[in-house]
């Protein structure tokens, strides 16, 4: 970075020409003459009584003698445990020397066996003892189970392409013809029958 300069005078910022003939013309004479008046604020009476208590308890402070304290002995009061007390952390530090120093070795070893017990064909208990399923209702809900896997499960493209057949047909303008003519006389007898 280079050092800086000083600026030239056409690179000063530029006065209004009115403004910089009133500096040019300045002179202290035409200012007016004023007094200055100094404005002391004088304590109140409750001022000065407030500083006079802080100085005399300062001045008491730094002049103290500590020759004027009277000797005292501190008696430390320790209360004792009760018998409660005492027989109590007896028995809790007993207790943690015990688990501290317990020989691993004393103890028999012991193989686990996990079993599985599966329900009865009588009454099968789950994790709430509220609910009783019987072994046909756990066998029933198997099998509605293996339904809705089937169903998730299904492959349509397994599917073989079928044509439909119509196995109710229409019946032929001839056997219309017949049915009607039944018709037609039957409803002529009960027409004559109501009459």
């Amino acid at each position: 970075m280079a050092a800086p300069t000083s600026p030239t005078l056409k690179d000063l910022p530029k006065v209004a020409p009115n403004v910089k003939s009133e500096l040019e013309g300045f002179t202290p004479d035409k200012l007016k003459h004023t007094e200055t008046q100094e404005k002391v604020v004088l304590p109140t009476k409750e001022d000065v009584e407030q500083e006079k208590q802080h100085n005399a308890l300062l001045e008491g402070v730094e002049k103290f003698d500590a020759e004027r304290l009277k000797k005292t002995e501190t008696q430390e009061k320790n209360r004792l445990p009760s018998p409660d007390d005492v027989q109590q952390e007896r028995t809790h530090q007993d207790l943690l020397s015990g688990v501290e120093h317990f020989d691993k070795h004393s103890m028999k070893a012991v193989t686990l066996a996990e079993k599985t017990h599966l329900p009865s064909t009588e009454v099968s208990q789950f994790h709430c003892p509220d609910v009783l399923l019987t072994f046909a209702e756990i066998q029933q809900e198997k099998t509605l189970q293996s339904h809705l896997d089937g169903i998730e499960n299904f492959d349509a493209n397994k599917l073989k392409h079928a044509d439909t057949v119509e196995k109710n047909p229409l019946p032929t303008a001839d056997e219309q013809l017949l049915y009607m003519s039944r018709f037609a006389s039957g409803h002529r007898r009960q027409t004559d029958r109501g009459m």
